[in-house]
């Protein structure tokens, strides 16, 4: 579905509100039934497209980046939620839970959260959306995001018994952008604003206070305004709930127009643009892929790696496997994907093997069906989005169909690049599994999301989000799928720059 543009194409500002797991279809009902009246007013105004691909896996640190930077895992170099890092054989753990972050200890997981994310794990060569806009001179700001890297330099805060809280292990400098709001951490300016630590149900009203204090003041040209409660409130209650999260969103953005008269003056000199990074689909059934594969040998959360033969990396609907002995690998390896693929909840398995020119190749099987299907770069296909693909074996038993050489994959909307992507990311495990309908992997606190919602896998019903466009120009090629890593260009183009194009990995092969 999508909407002309009759929103002010002139606007010099630009504000970028990533709704955190907003969903087509509840936004298509809150839309409907009125809960939602400044995102509708913007739809009516601007573009709205109903069928955005996430980065996979679908999880909110991958799709955080890739909406940053213009680019996939491969690229920006985040590959999951939770990941094994084999240069310092630890894992790394970004919030799958509280229980997850307890196992693998709080302090190490903020550390890797607040400060590793952006520092270490993201790709140096990755310019973000932040960094480029700065480089420009372009005044930047950003309300609480997992990926704010920019050329700013930041002190913690020292004020107030919330950041005494947090004091332990918010010890050190960040770079962000100019304006940069993190929790109760990070402030560069003084306003009014508290989100508890980032308590969930409180962080949208945080970037909503954060949002109509800078724009009062006149202090951003850029910004990145983040409303993450939707996520948790689908987490808990599912994905249809989201009508009544949406709304709540839909509250704060507008908080955020009325700090300059409403949302007409906003649109009088700002561009907006509304999207999610990647959605959700409801679960019911968990899968523990930790004790499925503990015969193996798996690599605990504090315990030496020694005479572990992998590590298991849950990341909601999708996981990764690590073979940690280069001299088994592909014996583990196939071992692994054979577990796997008789666990009852899983849909595919995907790894990487090599040619006969020691070119890698992409290789999938579907669990219920036992296909198999490989492919890399090339000239046998295109995707949706004009990627070129080599393709052999049974494409037709992943619900993909070649029309015209063009492949369409309802089920898995712009596969192929994604899990060549996912695969090829320097971080990535050597297995990546994504999840059937309705299942999700026990992360390692041993907690899911039965009953509510989740997301991560390839499918599209976690996969596709809704995108915004109003007053922004879309690219001059409108590509056939779009991805959510089309805003970063966008937002470049706005301001009339370019992200310098970024080397892909070597992948973790």
């Amino acid at each position: 579905m999508a909407v002309p543009s009759h929103a002010n194409a002139t606007a010099s500002k630009l504000i970028v509100c990533v709704i955190d797991a907003m969903a087509p279809a509840p936004l298509e009902r809150a839309v409907s039934d009125g809960s939602v009246p400044t995102l509708a007013a913007l739809i009516e105004r601007g573009r709205y497209v109903n069928q955005c691909a996430a980065a996979f896996p679908s999880v909110t640190p991958v799709c955080a980046a890739s909406i940053m930077t213009g680019v996939g895992p491969d690229r920006h170099g985040i590959p999951g939620m939770n990941w094994y890092d084999r240069a310092s054989a630890r894992y790394v753990e970004y919030g799958s839970s509280l229980r997850a972050s307890q196992r693998f200890g709080i302090a190490g997981q903020l550390t890797d959260t607040v400060y590793n994310l952006n520092q270490v794990h993201l790709s140096p060569s990755a310019l973000t959306v932040f960094e480029a806009l700065d480089d420009a001179g372009i005044r930047t700001a950003g309300t609480t995001y997992l990926v704010y890297r920019g050329r700013y330099r930041h002190e913690p805060r020292r004020d107030g018994w919330l950041t005494r809280l947090a004091s332990p292990f918010a010890r050190h400098p960040v770079l962000g952008p100019r304006e940069f709001f993190y929790a109760d951490i990070f402030a560069s300016q003084p306003a009014p604003c508290s989100s508890i630590l980032g308590m969930p149900g409180i962080r949208d009203r945080h970037s909503g206070c954060v949002g109509e204090y800078l724009l009062e003041h006149d202090l951003a040209d850029f910004l990145l305004l983040s409303l993450p409660d939707n996520d948790w409130y689908s987490h808990k209650h599912g994905p249809d709930a989201q009508v009544h999260s949406l709304a709540r969103a839909d509250l704060q953005l507008a908080r955020v127009a009325d700090a300059v008269g409403g949302l007409d003056a906003l649109l009088e000199d700002f561009a907006v643009v509304v999207l999610g990074d990647h959605a959700h689909a409801a679960v019911d059934t968990s899968v523990d892929l930790v004790g499925a594969l503990s015969e193996l040998g798996v690599a605990g959360p504090r315990q030496p790696s020694d005479g572990a033969a992998i590590a298991v990396c849950p990341s909601q609907r999708a996981a990764m496997v690590y073979m940690l002995d280069p001299m088994t690998r592909d014996s583990v390896r196939q071992r692994v994907v054979g577990s796997a693929l008789g666990l009852v909840g899983v849909d595919l398995a995907c790894w990487l093997e090599f040619d006969a020119h020691d070119r890698p190749v992409a290789a999938a099987v579907a669990a219920a069906s036992g296909a198999q299907l490989r492919f890399a770069p090339g000239e046998d296909v295109h995707d949706l989005r004009g990627g070129g693909w080599s393709v052999d074996g049974e494409i037709d038993a992943f619900e993909m169909v070649v029309r015209d050489g063009v492949v369409h994959s309802p089920r898995y909307p712009d596969g192929f690049a994604r899990v060549w992507s996912a695969l090829m990311c320097e971080h990535a495990g050597d297995v990546l599994l994504s999840a059937a309908s309705g299942y999700e992997f026990l992360d390692w606190g041993g907690q899911a999301h039965g009953g509510g919602g989740s997301h991560g896998s390839l499918e599209a019903q976690d996969s596709l989000t809704g995108l915004i466009m109003c007053g922004v120009q879309p690219p001059a090629s409108e590509p056939g799928q779009w991805a959510i890593r089309d805003v970063a260009p966008i937002v470049a183009n706005h301001f009339g720059i370019d992200l310098p194009s970024v080397p892909a990995a070597q992948g973790a092969v």
